[in-house]
């Protein structure tokens, strides 16, 4: 005789998820839509349930115990399988739509999407909040583990299952500040040599394609500073005399989003005159992902924010 199967809650799952994740009552609250009471007896019920305190005071804080750790990477799978499980195929209204997002891009992607992206979702899909976490993660893992919904950015790293769209391709231009020296006349590459940089490198690396350029004229440029992101690079040329990279617009197209920052700035963007490669931003997902109506809306907003349209 077979045992009986015990009564299972699929909101507890739900819950654990976003208590794991978030690390807050009150925060989980807010990812679902509830209050911090309720968050707070659910917290309660899955502690009774498990058998463990899961999130344990920690001064002003809530820290994970062992078995909360243990868990946390198999209640986000499980609850992406509920999510599939229950979301029924084709289209979605996005009217409707209630969804957390998460987005992987660099600062100046984010910077650029973020606007466009939250007012299309004001508009469109009240109910769709974004999360742009720091590029700590390696893309395809996370993509492939549910811990990344899309990356935004120059897509190279890939596993070969996930699925890459090109959005805008891209030129890189130099910025400074309105009273920097280089902004008095045309740019040439000895004057671009002679000036001080700021380099952007996840890596720390001093050089770049800008080095291979000038080398091929028998210059070298002097990087005083590296920076891990374009946003962070902006704001030192904007401060100080140092020259950053902006990427721009291909001749003939329209503004792109990622010139925003440097125009906020007020640097002033000046045409390099060297053959540089260009830069192609794309989107990266997981194949699971690409018949989801909420993700089909998110990509869709994407390219209409990054892909501005040409005016007529």
């Amino acid at each position: 005789m077979t045992s009986p199967v015990p009564h299972l809650d699929a909101n507890l799952a739900v819950a654990l998820d976003a208590l794991l994740a978030e690390q807050s009552v009150t925060r989980a609250a807010a990812r679902l839509r509830t209050s911090p009471a309720a968050m707070s007896r659910t917290l309660a019920r899955l502690r009774r349930v498990l058998q463990d305190p899961l999130l344990v005071r920690a001064g002003q804080a809530m820290v994970p115990t062992p078995r909360a750790e243990a868990l946390r990477d198999e209640a986000a799978a499980v609850v992406r399988r509920l999510e599939a499980l229950l979301t029924p195929s084709g289209g979605v209204d996005p009217a409707v739509l209630r969804r957390t997002f998460t987005v992987q891009a660099s600062d100046l992607v984010g910077a650029a999407l973020a606007p466009g992206l939250l007012e299309l979702a004001r508009r469109e899909a009240p109910g769709v909040s974004l999360r742009v976490p720091a590029e700590e993660w390696e893309a395809g893992p996370a993509l492939r583990e549910g811990r990344v919904d899309l990356e935004i950015g120059a897509i190279d790293h890939v596993d070969p299952e996930t699925r890459v769209e090109e959005l805008v391709t891209l030129r890189m231009a130099a910025g400074v500040h309105a009273g920097h020296p280089l902004a008095e006349g045309p740019l040439t590459p000895a004057g671009l040599a002679a000036a001080e940089h700021v380099a952007v490198s996840r890596r720390g690396r001093f050089t770049g394609p800008l080095d291979a350029a000038l080398a091929e004229q028998g210059l070298g440029r002097r990087v005083s500073a590296v920076l891990p992101g374009h946003l962070a690079a902006m704001a030192l040329a904007a401060a100080g005399d140092v020259v950053c990279l902006v990427p721009i617009a291909l001749p003939g197209e329209p503004p792109s989003p990622l010139g925003d920052v440097a125009r906020a700035l007020r640097l002033r963007v000046l045409e390099i005159p060297l053959r540089l490669p260009p830069v192609t931003i794309g989107m990266a997902w997981h194949p699971r992902h690409t018949a989801d109506g909420g993700h089909q809306w998110l990509r869709g907003a994407v390219r209409r924010v990054l892909r501005p349209a040409r005016a007529e």
